[in-house]
């Protein structure tokens, strides 16, 4: 079945988000108690003894998947390692508030309809990203995590938000739009191809999102999957049309195939929007096919974005700040970072970094200096230009005398040399040696992994422990523990700074779309068994100290807001 021309104008309304058919639209309330991990955590329940495969939806229930139970809360573990040997830090006290922001990641908004998704290599139980349950509910999930974020807000007012990277799964226009519209407060209408009707299953149905509330401005990072097929290839003709057409796309298997997009073997897989559970088609060695398989339609807003036309998208909003960090002279150059300062009457810069692979880069690992089975666009990296233009914004806010983020996609000094998500050794390297010459770099935040890790990159002169700073990464809200995560900033009376970094599951009200996407997300994490730190919460809280230099020391006795007990 082909899109009418008049069916397509009507899409693009609905993608959009069409504010005056909200009342026509259900939206899905959280529940009432909105809580960090610092009060009570979210633990899986054990996997049930019945193994069934992980596409087979509509057996979890029956078998005892998906199943969950609150613990007790994490206290915040208290970080030392950047601070002097000698260093106890028992008499000092929290001073002043400084800044408090979140941060959320890899979002991976999915249009599981598309012919182009990567179902074929998770539907079994091989890579979680490939495939899970989660997958039809991206949208409604995201909708709960703001929500959570707007009522923590009106306990805690936040500063700003950013979102580091990996929005969308597979660079399609219509998954950065829910991603944006969600964001908005639009209405979202979460199905491509075939309009559902009137019976169509909960996940297709358009609902009203609740919109991050309009006082808290949020950023934006570029991440892998925004401007490359599911993070992993970089899209060419055959990618490009097939994400518009019916035919399910076509590969080998990139991980071990240097021809990368050009392999044929399986065809990936789609999922079923038509059906209660989202059942699996399509997917499957080829020789298993007599004809080649098709999603039931066509969609023109499933077409792949540029990173040019990525950018562009953040101008289109009705949040704030319009472009969310990206400036028209972004979009015309497709060259993904800015910096900004997130309160006037504070000293603090953020520098959001794109280092994500270039579109120009080959596929051949061994040449890229990547390591000989790291094939893919899933690494770390700045090269010439992007590595100047962060040396200028560090050199330019150390000079100011401004405390410094960074904020990227991908983590720095955290993966083993020759790993599919490892920089180049040498570029990562020579780049953590710069970055350990500023002593107002407080810390890198981070996504990509989808877990949450803290890590402390120390200085390498034991006199100057300024020079070290702290490495954050958020998880993934596709992944367990499907969480974002809030950063509090203050002085302490002996003028080093804590950084206190907590994570939040987002509030879901019990038989609600979110929770059901939680309940995916657990059965995907005990059917994959996939290994993730911090078990079984998968969460850390951490009281991180950073010391100052006697210059900002002295600097940042005036600022913050009072902190009185």
């Amino acid at each position: 079945m082909k899109l009418s021309h008049l069916a397509f104008l009507a899409g693009m309304l609905i993608v959009s988000g069409c504010s005056k058919n909200a009342a026509q639209n259900p939206s899905y309330p959280i529940a009432s108690d909105v809580l960090t991990t610092r009060e009570r955590t979210v633990v899986p329940d054990p996997p049930p003894a019945q193994k069934i495969f992980p596409y087979e939806v509509a057996k979890y229930k029956q078998y005892g998947y998906g199943t969950w139970h609150y613990e007790p809360g994490l206290d915040y573990v208290k970080r030392l390692d950047l601070m002097p040997a000698a260093y106890a830090g028992a008499s000092a006290t929290q001073t002043a508030r400084l800044l408090n922001f979140f941060t959320m990641t890899d979002i991976h908004i999915s249009d599981k309809e598309s012919p182009s998704q990567a179902v074929f290599f998770g539907y079994k139980g091989g890579i979680v990203s490939g495939y899970s349950g989660v997958m039809l509910y991206t949208t409604q999930f995201l909708d709960a995590a703001v929500q959570t974020i707007n009522a923590l807000h009106k306990k805690n007012p936040f500063d700003f938000g950013i979102s580091l990277g990996d929005s969308c799964n597979a660079t399609q226009y219509n998954e950065i739009r829910w991603y944006i519209d969600v964001l908005d407060g639009k209405v979202i209408a979460p199905s491509s191809g075939l309009k559902p009707g009137a019976d169509a299953p909960d996940y297709q149905k358009p609902f009203q999102a609740a919109g991050l509330d309009k006082t808290i401005p949020w950023y934006q990072a570029l991440g892998n999957h925004d401007h490359f097929w599911v993070g992993f290839l970089k899209p060419n003709d055959y990618i490009r049309k097939a994400l518009i057409g019916e035919d399910i796309i076509n590969l080998g298997n990139p991980f071990i195939d240097p021809l990368g997009a050009d392999s044929r073997g399986f065809y990936m897989g789609a999922l079923d929007g038509r059906t209660t559970y989202g059942d699996v088609i399509g997917a499957g060695p080829a020789k298993d096919f007599k004809t080649p398989p098709k999603v039931p339609a066509a969609d023109p807003n499933r077409r792949s974005l540029s990173r040019k036309e990525w950018i562009s998208e953040f101008l289109n909003t009705s949040s704030n700040p319009k472009g969310h960090g990206f400036s028209p002279s972004n979009a015309d150059s497709g060259l993904a970072y800015y910096a900004f300062e997130p309160k006037t009457d504070m000293p603090i810069k953020v520098i959001v970094l794109d280092d994500t692979q270039t579109d120009d880069d080959s596929n051949d690992p061994v040449a890229e200096g990547f390591g000989p089975k790291s094939f893919g666009y899933g690494h770390g990296e700045l090269g010439q230009e992007r590595y100047d233009w962060l040396v200028g914004e560090l050199d330019k806010g150390q000079a100011e005398g401004k405390l410094m983020i960074i904020a990227a996609h991908e983590p720095i000094g955290v993966e083993k040399a020759g790993s599919m998500m490892a920089w180049r050794p040498a570029e990562e390297t020579k780049l953590l040696a710069k970055l350990h010459t500023y002593p107002n770099l407080l810390l890198w935040v981070a996504g990509h992994r989808h877990i949450n890790a803290v890590t402390a990159l120390k200085s390498p002169d034991p006199k100057h422990p300024e020079l070290g700073f702290w490495e954050v990464e958020t998880s993934s809200l596709r992944e367990f523990p499907q969480q974002f995560r809030t950063f509090e900033i203050v002085r302490n009376s002996d003028n080093a700074v804590s950084i206190f970094a907590t994570d939040v599951d987002p509030a879901v009200k019990e038989g609600s779309l979110a929770a059901m996407s939680r309940s995916y997300v657990v059965a995907a994490k005990q059917l994959f068994d996939y290994k993730i730190p911090l078990l079984p919460t998968g969460s850390y809280n951490a009281e991180l100290v950073k010391p100052l230099s006697p210059e900002m020391q002295a600097k940042i006795q005036g600022y913050g807001t009072p902190i009185t007990k």
